[in-house]
């Protein structure tokens, strides 16, 4: 899953004549191997959708993260219907990455609008606002807005669990 999540940065690396994933360890264009398994997870979409609806958290999670990269305009919808229903603040926070992912892969204004909204939320929780504040700013070009320059209105609780790996560097 790793190779769909993780590009080249093109400030460090000359751009080449196959994509923003440079090459992969078979030496052919990244890109390949990518479009491959969105291709399978899309192919899959199905399946996968109703597992946003399993009653295991981290299966909820995984079919969020797996359905983010599938290239299937119900996909939108299936993490907005379970959003609708979710009570859960990390598995919230997950949501959110999830729909900022399908959308950067298919821009649609009104969820990034939707994103933005989330964290101006007061009622939800420090974890899910911010990753809604993530997922918008990984769609515009806006500046941050200053209540993310407020770490106390946005830090989740010392102990809170967050739905994502921290970037390796």
């Amino acid at each position: 899953m790793d190779v769909l999540l993780h590009r080249t940065d093109p400030r460090c690396h000359a751009r080449d004549d196959y994509d923003d994933y440079g090459v992969g360890v078979t030496g052919y264009p990244a890109g390949w191997a990518v479009a491959s398994a969105r291709a399978a997870i899309t192919t899959e979409t199905p399946t996968l959708l109703p597992l946003l609806s399993d009653s295991a958290p981290s299966v909820r999670i995984d079919a969020a993260y797996a359905l983010a990269t599938a290239a299937d305009h119900t996909v939108r919808t299936g993490l907005a219907t379970r959003f609708a229903t979710e009570h859960d603040s990390t598995l919230r926070a997950a949501l959110f990455l999830a729909t900022a992912e399908a959308t950067r892969a298919q821009p649609h204004p009104p969820t990034v609008r939707w994103l933005r909204e989330r964290w101006d939320d007061r009622t939800e929780a420090p974890e899910a606002r911010l990753a809604a504040a993530i997922g918008w700013l990984c769609l515009t070009d806006d500046p941050a807005p200053e209540d993310l320059h407020q770490p106390s209105t946005l830090s989740p609780q010392p102990n809170a669990r967050m739905p994502w790996t921290p970037c390796r560097g």
